[in-house]
């Protein structure tokens, strides 16, 4: 089952509603306030849609990039004090 974004015409309100492709098209706002009209938004189609900051971001990382990372994480460590 999809996702569908919709838009509310009198108070702009956008939402995404988890429903069957064969399920009627939602019509009213679903906000208490409002009564007003929603028209269902284009989609993108049925491709991975990857929305908010994500884990690709930093998970796929080459191994400089990690070996840098590593390195200033060491270098602004608190160092350990020794005791004598």
């Amino acid at each position: 089952m999809p996702n569908y974004d919709y838009k509310c015409e009198k108070c702009e309100h956008l939402f995404e509603v988890f429903q069957n492709m064969s399920a009627d098209k939602l019509t009213d706002c679903p906000k208490d306030d409002c009564d007003g009209h929603v028209k269902r938004l284009l989609g993108t189609g049925g491709a991975v849609i990857f929305k908010g900051s994500g884990f690709y971001e930093t998970d796929y990382r080459s191994a400089s990039y990690k070996a840098g990372e590593k390195k200033a994480q060491e270098a602004s460590a608190p160092k350990k004090e020794t005791q004598d």
